[in-house]
């Protein structure tokens, strides 16, 4: 099977011991790993795919963890750079009663914004792989050059791009600046996931048909309009293919997301798909493809945090079987 590479933050989530508090007043803290190309990376090598995580950690002890725990999933850390000059960063939620979260983040800057494009190895990637990244790390620093220069090495040797914008508001200057790095990103994918909280605020359209439409720019084969619950749309070559979500009791939504995209490229690539076949495999696989997804983002809203909740391909097989 070839191999996912996720490139961007990898941090600890400290996750709050009640629901329901605001961030201000919550009381005490549980330690978990993550980090959305991280948390899809995870959810790849615990299905049993291949991954491997680019990015840059402090030399601390949270650098330390994360690594171990990315070790412990079976996710190829060798592309992990350590550096003394900044921390690993930290990411504090609280939830809501309905498992939703508030973020404050720590990272001024934090290690994963000093990786350079130096760091960045050609040799890394071959036809069949894929690249996935998101938009944390696109703030103005090395890791945005960083990522860059991946995607086009990558590009030169037939891989596979997929790009979730997973908007973090919070961590930039301002919304429009947010805004138009996605945009600036957007025709370099080939794969494009969002959620419906994002779509109007990437594209500026209120209509949701034609806001999906305007996405479909530069290199873009494939769009992924996920709705939490209520499943996700594939929208591809003019067609689009509908899935239902599934109904679990929910602990925390941290990850879910990403299990659904990361079960997403882990069917891809079990699949072997490449840039030549993939509009084939998604047109005829979709039902295949977007169950487990679905099934990977419900089983992992059950759990705290998102790595460590993260279910197994054979726990999405069982529940997917049980829910029929």
């Amino acid at each position: 099977m070839a191999r996912l590479f996720s490139i961007g933050e990898v941090l600890i989530d400290f996750i709050p011991a009640q629901k329901g508090v605001a961030l201000k007043d919550v009381v005490s803290f549980e330690r978990a790993p993550g980090g959305a190309p991280a948390n899809v990376a995870a959810a790849v090598a615990k299905a049993g795919g291949q991954a491997s995580m680019i990015t840059k950690l402090g030399e601390d002890a949270f650098g330390d963890f994360l690594i171990e725990t990315l070790d412990n999933v079976g996710v190829n850390t060798e592309h992990i750079a350590r550096t003394k000059k900044a921390n690993t960063a930290l990411a504090f939620v609280s939830l809501k009663e309905d498992g939703e979260r508030d973020f404050s983040f720590y990272r001024n800057p934090s290690a994963d914004l000093l990786l350079s494009e130096d760091e960045i190895s050609e040799s890394w990637f071959n036809e069949g792989d894929i690249l996935h990244f998101c938009s944390v790390d696109l703030v103005e620093s090395p890791m945005k050059q960083a990522h860059v220069k991946a995607i086009r090495v990558a590009k030169e040797k037939g891989v596979m791009i997929s790009f979730d914008p997973n908007v973090r508001l919070p961590l930039w200057e301002n919304a429009e600046d947010c805004r138009t790095t996605i945009r600036d990103f957007l025709p370099h994918a080939h794969l494009v996931k969002i959620s419906d909280e994002e779509l109007e605020f990437i594209t500026g359209i209120s209509d949701e048909e034609e806001a999906i439409r305007s996405l479909f720019t530069g290199d873009v084969k494939a769009i992924i309009y996920t709705k939490g619950a209520a499943g996700a749309v594939l929208y591809v070559d003019g067609e689009s293919f509908s899935s239902t979500g599934y109904q679990v009791s929910v602990q925390d939504t941290t990850g879910a997301g990403d299990a659904f995209i990361g079960g997403f490229l882990y069917k891809l690539l079990e699949k072997k798909a490449i840039l030549s076949n993939l509009v084939s495999i998604l047109k005829n696989e979709n039902n295949d493809i977007l169950t487990y997804a679905n099934a990977s983002g419900a089983l992992t809203t059950t759990g705290k945090g998102a790595i460590s909740a993260l279910p197994t391909k054979q726990e999405i097989i069982e529940f997917i079987e049980i829910q029929k």
